[in-house]
């Protein structure tokens, strides 16, 4: 089991995925070295995964062929499949199709 932590206990050289990324890493690969506990009153404790600084890799660069990937996929979640329109915002799950489409009522035949 790790070790756990309360909040603002944690020692040096240990740091959350989203310290990594600030400082250009990744975890690369390595299990969870610590937990760390941030008592709620009401609820069960938020808990952030601790991983080793010294262990961590650096980020991999951005390729053309990852960047186009994503390109992609962000214009597949703002096409709305109904008009077939790019309406410059990722389309709401809820929906399922851009507002325009959603507020214009169906004609009926």
């Amino acid at each position: 089991m790790a070790d756990v932590y309360r909040w603002h206990l944690a020692p040096d050289g240990l740091a959350t995925r989203r310290q990594l990324r600030a400082l250009g890493l990744r975890p690369g690969g390595q299990d969870v070295v610590a937990e760390l506990h941030r008592p709620r009153r009401r609820r069960g404790p938020l808990v952030a995964y601790l991983y080793r600084i010294d262990h961590a890799r650096h980020v991999r660069p951005m390729t053309p062929g990852r960047a186009a990937a994503l390109a992609a996929a962000m214009r597949a979640r703002r096409t709305c499949p109904n008009c077939r329109t790019d309406v410059g915002y990722c389309i709401p799950r809820s929906l399922g199709m851009c507002v325009p489409c959603h507020d214009t009522p169906a004609l009926s035949a």
